[in-house]
C-alpha cells in the first residue's frame, strides 16, 4: 500500500551577514539547528542567502554598480566549498534536508556568478544544485543564466523535492518541467525587493505565485524570502543617498507554506525575520488530483509536447586523443554549448 511522508517543514525569513560568506554560512548552519530543534525535517533558505543580493543593480547605474559587482564576485562561493560545507555539516548533525540559496562562483571564469539553489540531504551530501535559468530584469547585470541540466526533482524520504529561484516561479514551463518529474514538495526562494514599481506589492506577488504552483500541481510549496537588514541599508547608502527610503518599504517579503488546495498552511511572515513552520502531509496531494491532474489525466500530451534540454553548457568541449609515440600534443575543439 502506498504510504506518503509526513514531516515538518521550516521556511527561513532572514538577512545574510552582508557580503560575508563565512559568517552567513555560519548563520545558516545555526538556523538549521534551530529549525531542527523545533522538529523540522526540511529547512528552506532565501534566494542567494550566501552572501546576499545585489541591491545596487536597482538603485544606481551599471558603471557605479560595477565596483559592487566585484565585491560580490569575490564573496561568492564554490559548490562544493567551505561555506557550503558548514551548512552540510549542520544538515548531517541534525538529519535535515536543506535547500540553500547561494551566489555560486564559476570555477573557470572570474566574471561568472550563478544564482544557485543547493539541495543537501540529511547525511550532508549535496543532492544537486539548480542554477537560475534567467536572471530577472536588473539582475542581468550580475548573474549568468543556468542550463537545463539542473532542472531536476530529487527522490527523497520526504517526497519528490524540487525548487526554483524567485522570478522563475513565474515561468510556467520551468514549473511544469518539475511537476512532470513528480514533484510533490517545491521550494520557492525569494529576496525582499522594496524597490519594485510603486504599485507593486512584492509580498502579495510572492504569495500569489506560490498559490498558483501549489494549486495547479496539487503540491506543497515552501516559500523562503530574505529581509533587508540595517546592515544592507547602511551599505547601500554609500551607493545612493536615498537608499534608506527606497529599501524600507513594507510588504516586501513573504515566507510561508502553501498546501495543495492553494491555501496557506500555518501563519506566514511578512517583512520580519523568523522561521515559519508547518506540518506537511503528502496524502493531501491525492484527492485534488482527481479533479485536475495536469501531469496525468487532465492534459493532452498528444496535443502538447514539452521537451527539456538537459545538456550541461560549458565554454569548451574538450576531446582527448590517443598520443602517438613521442607526440605530447593533445587536440581539442572549442565548441560553444557542448559539455565537457
Amino acid at each position: 500500500m502506498l504510504k506518503l511522508p509526513r514531516f515538518r517543514a521550516a521556511a527561513v525569513q532572514a538577512s545574510p551577514v552582508y557580503l560575508n560568506p563565512g559568517a552567513t554560512a555560519d548563520k545558516a548552519a545555526s538556523l538549521v539547528r534551530e529549525a531542527a530543534a523545533n522538529g523540522a525535517k526540511l529547512v528552506a533558505f532565501p534566494e542567494v542567502f550566501v552572501p546576499g543580493y545585489p541591491y545596487w543593480n536597482w538603485i544606481t547605474d551599471p558603471v557605479t554598480g560595477s565596483a559592487w559587482f566585484e565585491k560580490l564576485a569575490k564573496a561568492s562561493v564554490l559548490v562544493p566549498g567551505p561555506e557550503v560545507d558548514a551548512v552540510r555539516k549542520a544538515a548531517r548533525d541534525t538529519g535535515c534536508y536543506v535547500v540553500l540559496g547561494v551566489n555560486e562562483r564559476s570555477p573557470v571564469s572570474l566574471g561568472a556568478i550563478y544564482n544557485t539553489l543547493v539541495f543537501i540531504g540529511p547525511d550532508g551530501a549535496v543532492l544537486g544544485k539548480h542554477r537560475k535559468l534567467v536572471p530577472t530584469w536588473a539582475e542581468k547585470l550580475t548573474w549568468t543564466g543556468g542550463d537545463g541540466s539542473s532542472l531536476r526533482v530529487y527522490d527523497t524520504e520526504i517526497g519528490r523535492l524540487g525548487g526554483l529561484a524567485c522570478g522563475e516561479n513565474t515561468n510556467t514551463l520551468a514549473r511544469f518541467a518539475l511537476l512532470g518529474q513528480g514533484e510533490l514538495v517545491h521550494v520557492a526562494s525569494y529576496i525582499s525587493l522594496p524597490v519594485s514599481p510603486p504599485d507593486y506589492d512584492m509580498a502579495e506577488a510572492i504569495k500569489l505565485r506560490a498559490i498558483a504552483h501549489s494549486f495547479e500541481g496539487k503540491i506543497f510549496t515552501i516559500v523562503s524570502c530574505s529581509t533587508v537588514s540595517e546592515e544592507i541599508i547602511t551599505a547601500m547608502e554609500t551607493v545612493v543617498p536615498d537608499a534608506r527610503a527606497r529599501l524600507q518599504r513594507k510588504s516586501s517579503a513573504f515566507s510561508g507554506i502553501i498546501g495543495p488546495d492553494g491555501r496557506v498552511v500555518g501563519d506566514p511572515l511578512i517583512d520580519d525575520e523568523g522561521i515559519v513552520y508547518a506540518d506537511i502531509d503528502l496524502d493531501r496531494c491525492i484527492q485534488p488530483k482527481q479533479m485536475h491532474d495536469i501531469v496525468g489525466h487532465y492534459n493532452r500530451f498528444d496535443v502538447f509536447d514539452l521537451r527539456v534540454n538537459r545538456r550541461p553548457l560549458a565554454p569548451l568541449g574538450l576531446m582527448e586523443t590517443e598520443r602517438a609515440a613521442g607526440d605530447e600534443q593533445v587536440s581539442f575543439s572549442s565548441i560553444p554549448g557542448k559539455s565537457e
